[in-house]
């Protein structure tokens, strides 16, 4: 199992569109894309243009599928809307939320 960071720049006017956006691509990529799990949504309370989501896929190999030149179809409407800052993948070595 991996966890994928993003880190976003979006813009306080536009982050109810994003957000809208980034839902619907979000249950498109869970649905349509062998080995990809959903994602979740962070928004900083000190700056709230700095945005944060965090995939889960079962694989590195499965996310490296997707992530290919690094600007999937299905994310580019959400990088017209924000600034994607970085992208990191980490190895999740254990998970104690509920």
């Amino acid at each position: 199992m991996i966890r994928v960071v993003y880190r976003w720049r979006v813009a306080e006017e536009n982050f109810e569109e994003f957000k809208a956006l980034w839902r619907a691509t979000t249950n498109d990529i869970h649905e349509s894309v062998e080995g990809a799990l959903g994602s979740f949504m962070l928004r900083s309370f000190d700056d709230k243009t700095a945005v944060t989501t965090i995939a889960k896929w079962d694989s590195y190999a499965s996310w490296q599928a997707f992530w290919g030149n690094q600007d999937p179809e299905q994310m580019q409407a959400m990088r017209a809307l924000g600034e994607r800052i970085s992208a990191e993948a980490f190895e999740e070595i254990e998970d104690h939320t509920r």
